[in-house]
């Protein structure tokens, strides 16, 4: 199946592993040229280098932290600058820790809002100038299944991405008479270190699979599909 994404170019932040980086692979796979984010230097110029070798697609390393509130619109501005244009943005950022509900600090609540709800806001609102002028304009965010059933170990991380799904629900209505879709990808347990390190165990998904759902979801295919989760996680969320 042809995605129509050879030659559009794509952003995809915190992707220099794990679940953003298979995005990234999957993006290129189909011929997208990928800028990618993460805060090494060094992991940054190496996974790009690895995807521009694989798939001989031209892709961007832009290092630098995603939840400094300056750090989105700069690396959207640096993205259009190198590549002349923006069709793709995934947004993505590092999961806050491990937490029960009445644990939480007032000062972990704000780090993981600014990670994992007003970082993705920052990074749409600066990238809608730039995908207004595409015809196939894409916005992913990468949640968590947690946004339709609530994980009790993880209180920081159901906060903040339930508060994004809140939002981008409405928004998604506000962009698509721009001809641009908003959709949250929202995965259970796969095989990345983030999963590993929080010790959570359980069947766990292909990081490759995921990223190609969300390449999907950045489709030409997928031009009708907006204001919508796709959960990616083995069945396990037993919510209707």
């Amino acid at each position: 199946m042809d995605l129509g994404l050879t030659e559009r170019v794509a952003l995809v932040t915190a992707s220099s592993r794990g679940l953003g980086l298979a995005c990234a692979e999957a993006l290129a796979g189909e011929g997208a040229h990928v800028a990618v984010t993460g805060r090494s230097a060094d992991r940054v110029h190496m996974v790009a280098n690895q995807i521009r070798e694989i798939t001989g697609v031209e892709v961007l390393g832009l290092p630098g932290d995603i939840t400094d509130p300056d750090e989105p619109a700069r690396v959207v501005e640096a993205t259009a600058a190198h590549f002349g244009r923006l069709d793709v943005l995934v947004a993505n950022a590092g999961g806050p820790p491990a937490a029960r509900a009445l644990e939480v600090t007032d000062e972990q609540v704000n780090e993981a809002v600014n990670a994992n709800l007003l970082t993705t806001i920052r990074l749409i609102r600066a990238a809608i100038p730039h995908l207004a002028a595409s015809d196939q304009a894409r916005i992913c965010a990468i949640t968590s299944s947690s946004v339709l059933q609530p994980i009790p170990m993880l209180a920081l991380s159901n906060l903040a991405r339930v508060g994004l799904w809140g939002w981008a629900k409405t928004a998604a209505q506000d962009l698509l008479p721009q001809g641009i879709t908003l959709n949250l990808a929202c995965p259970g347990l796969h095989a990345t270190d983030r999963v590993k390190n929080l010790g959570m165990s359980g069947p766990a998904g292909d990081p490759g699979d995921f990223g190609r759902a969300v390449a999907f979801l950045c489709s030409s295919s997928a031009s009708f599909i907006t204001g919508t989760t796709m959960l990616i996680d083995g069945g396990s969320t037993l919510g209707l």
